[in-house]
């Protein structure tokens, strides 16, 4: 299984600020859908059941835009293992061209859903999210580690 996944999205009127292009606030729309996308689509049933994830953090480069009627492909994917509570995800827009217009790292926070406290991303949860070994999307370790 890849950790990656994706999605298209096609602007519409809502979506289009003063400038005729993508409002940023969407963008930010769109990266949590396709987070929320990717979690039903790889977590399984009883993880799903058990917990939820809050946002914690968006970095976002944005080096393009999209206007009315325009679409995207977004791509995201998690690029290593969790750190305690926090994950963190990449979610790369790419316009008609294959041009990555907006790229973003967004961190992540596990909850558990009956308590609503933080906890520590259990390692079954976050296995299938991660790289798996020999694929492309897998960093192989340094030498000598």
């Amino acid at each position: 299984m890849s950790n990656r996944h994706r999605l298209t999205f096609t602007a519409g009127p809502g979506d289009i600020d003063v400038m005729g292009h993508v409002n940023n606030a969407v963008w930010v729309q769109w990266m949590e859908a396709m987070a929320v996308a990717h979690w039903e689509a790889v977590a399984s049933a009883a993880h799903q059941a058990a917990y939820v994830w809050v946002v914690t953090r968006h970095e976002i480069d944005y080096r393009g835009n999209i206007a009315e009627g325009e679409s995207v492909t977004a791509e995201t994917f998690i690029p290593e293992a969790p750190s305690g509570a926090r994950f963190d995800r990449r979610v790369d827009f790419t316009d008609a061209r294959g041009k990555v217009i907006v790229s973003a790292k967004t961190t992540w926070a596990l909850l558990d859903k009956a308590s609503g406290r933080l906890l520590r991303v259990p390692k079954a949860v976050a296995a299938p999210f991660l790289p798996d070994a020999g694929l492309p999307d897998a960093v192989p370790p340094a030498e000598g580690a």
